[in-house]
């Protein structure tokens, strides 16, 4: 397809998930690292007697799904599969779990999951593939599939599989949009789901104290120019403070001041889907692959750091840092009081709870002109539909069933029964009458048994599969006038933020030349082309980012160096490879 038609696949892709979902899919917690999501209120523990039969009565109202057609389960021929998928510390025990049992009730297969943790299951997947010893079936994770799908196979391709039959919900959703799932080779070996996030997808956020803004007198900074000035008046005020605090690029969800500040200069990319290295890759309006950190532009905005730096804004802490170093300093104001804080949301740094009155204090501060005019933040529009969901070996016997077992989680209550638990009444109910959603829209659901940080075994919450678009993630019933800085108002702060301070700047065709890469299909020898080339740019780039800022090098004698050490490191390789990849999915 041409670069207009991925742009048209994207945004069809959400609407087929939106017009299936609106009945049914959940707005609990992302995966994301620090994701707000993971604030939400905790759960009490709901009975699940009776569950079957309300998965076959319940009406949506969106056409025909399971819930109108109970006739598609149990399937045709139960059997057991082994799983493997992530286990998460707030799931006691999968086998034994309410949902799963509701599932295999309502299916008739029988799952014996295998799993590993947020720090091992790649180890351990990897360890199983290589070994022989694998499951018939992966999800929740994506494990190497140009390697173990593409070249050996270990993985087989769905696209005969992908039928009206097996997957009816699947298609409904996704049958427009399949060739974001396919590999290098043409083969889709993957499904498709969707997040759909909201204030995600604007999560380079900065929050401000406006308390010290109201000590030092001054407005809310528009500009670079006057975040300087008020940088430099906080730190006469206060000399031991943190004018711009920060943390190593990865450590916290979107934490490092530099994503935010660049939007001042050029589009920051953001971390390559594709190999999730920090290294600046982008696509230009030609449909070219460039590096952004190579621009003259990021070569001015490194200046302005260095500037701020210069008068104490940037503290040297900033770029090692970890996320839990940086809450340590925020929550300690008469040691180190601090003006601006980046983070994808608050609650990563301030219980507000058990400190309230700091909470409230922080408000965002929307992305700054820069000297040519440039105002922009990121717009992560691809961090909604992912590839690498559900995937099949050559150990299953029966494909066609696992789909059809596996459908369920795209159906009209799937995502919802999956998130909460399947007991509708007890668990969430549809339309609640009266009610409204984050949006100010009708509610399309309202969630009775909340998401829980702490173990619980009544369903999965972020174990598995999302189907969650972003209008049916914001039409979860929210009390309207709920207080964004309350207890239970951190999605509707996440969202007035997200809506007036980062949506209006957002990457378009009309105010940058620039625009985040999708994820790319490699096979595996271009993985292995990149894969140390990737390591040893995002190296370069990190570590004159941090020289030329703080002015241990030189930027203007060093940047011509810096640009030949990036060369020497393969950067025109690393970008040949992406943009045969890059063309490659254009083309189809």
């Amino acid at each position: 397809m041409k670069r207009k038609a991925l742009k048209q696949a994207l945004a069809l892709s959400l609407a087929g998930a939106f017009a299936l979902g609106t009945a049914a899919c959940g707005s609990s917690s992302s995966t994301d690292s620090g994701s707000a999501d993971s604030a939400a209120a905790s759960t009490e523990a709901a009975d699940t007697t009776g569950s079957t039969e309300a998965a076959a009565t319940a009406s949506t109202g969106t056409g025909a799904s399971y819930d109108d057609d109970p006739s598609f389960y149990p399937v045709k021929n139960p059997q057991e599969f082994t799983a493997f998928t992530m286990s998460m510390p707030n799931v006691t025990d999968l086998a034994t779990n309410d949902f799963t049992k509701y599932l295999e009730n309502l299916t008739g297969v029988k799952i014996e999951f295998e799993t590993g943790s947020r720090d091992d299951w790649q180890e351990k997947l990897n360890l199983e593939l290589s070994s022989g010893d694998y499951p018939d079936i992966i999800f929740g994770v994506t494990p190497d599939l140009a390697k173990y799908g593409v070249e050996e196979g270990i993985i087989i391709p769905l696209d005969d599989y992908l039928t009206e039959e097996n997957c009816p919900e699947y298609l409904k959703m996704f049958k427009d949009q399949l060739d974001l799932s396919r590999e290098s080779d043409g083969k889709i070996y993957s499904l498709l789901a969707t997040n759909d996030c909201y204030h995600c997808k604007y999560a380079d956020k900065m929050w401000i104290n406006t308390k010290y803004l109201d000590e030092l007198g001054v407005d809310m900074p528009t500009t670079t120019d006057e975040f300087y000035d008020v940088c430099k008046k906080f730190l006469e005020k206060y000399p031991n403070g943190i004018a711009l605090a920060g943390t190593a690029p990865g450590s916290g969800w979107h934490s490092d001041f530099q994503e935010w500040l660049m939007g001042s200069f050029l589009l920051y990319p953001g971390r390559s889907y594709t190999t999730s290295a920090y290294d600046y890759t982008a696509v230009d309006k030609n449909g070219k692959i460039v590096c952004a950190a190579t621009d003259d532009r990021y070569k001015a905005f490194l200046e302005y750091c260095n500037s701020l730096y210069k008068i104490g804004a940037i503290y040297d802490g900033d770029f090692t840092q970890t996320q839990e170093q940086l809450k340590t300093l925020v929550n300690n104001p008469d040691q180190s009081p601090v003006l601006c804080m980046p983070e994808g949301t608050i609650s990563d740094y301030i219980d507000v709870v058990s400190n309230p009155d700091l909470y409230k204090q922080y408000a965002t501060l929307a992305p700054l002109e820069g000297p040519d005019g440039t105002r922009l933040t990121t717009y992560y529009k691809y961090s909604a539909v992912s590839s690498g969901n559900f995937m099949i070996t050559d150990k299953c016997k029966d494909p066609a069933t696992a789909l059809q077992w596996v459908d369920f989680f795209y159906s009209s209550k799937g995502d919802l029964c999956s998130q909460y638990g399947a007991d509708e009444g007890k668990d969430w109910v549809l339309n609640p009458e009266g009610e409204v959603g984050l949006n100010g829209k009708p509610a399309l659901y309202k969630v009775l048994n909340g998401y829980s940080g702490e173990p619980q075994n009544h369903d999965w919450q972020d174990i598995g599969i999302r189907v969650a678009p972003e209008e049916y993630r914001l039409g979860q019933a929210t009390d309207p006038d709920v207080d964004p800085y309350g207890p239970d108002g951190l999605e509707k702060l996440l969202y007035d933020a997200s809506e007036k301070n980062y949506a209006p700047y957002g990457q378009d065709e009309q105010n940058a030349d620039l625009d985040v890469l999708p994820e790319l299909k490699m096979s595996n020898d271009e993985s292995s082309t990149i894969s140390t080339i990737d390591v040893e740019v995002e190296k370069i780039i990190s570590e004159s980012q941090v020289a030329f800022i703080t002015g241990t090098q030189d930027i203007e004698s060093g940047w011509d160096s810096y640009l030949d050490s990036l060369n020497k490191a393969g950067l025109s390789d690393l970008l040949s490879t992406y943009q045969a990849a890059y063309d490659r999915m254009q083309s189809k």
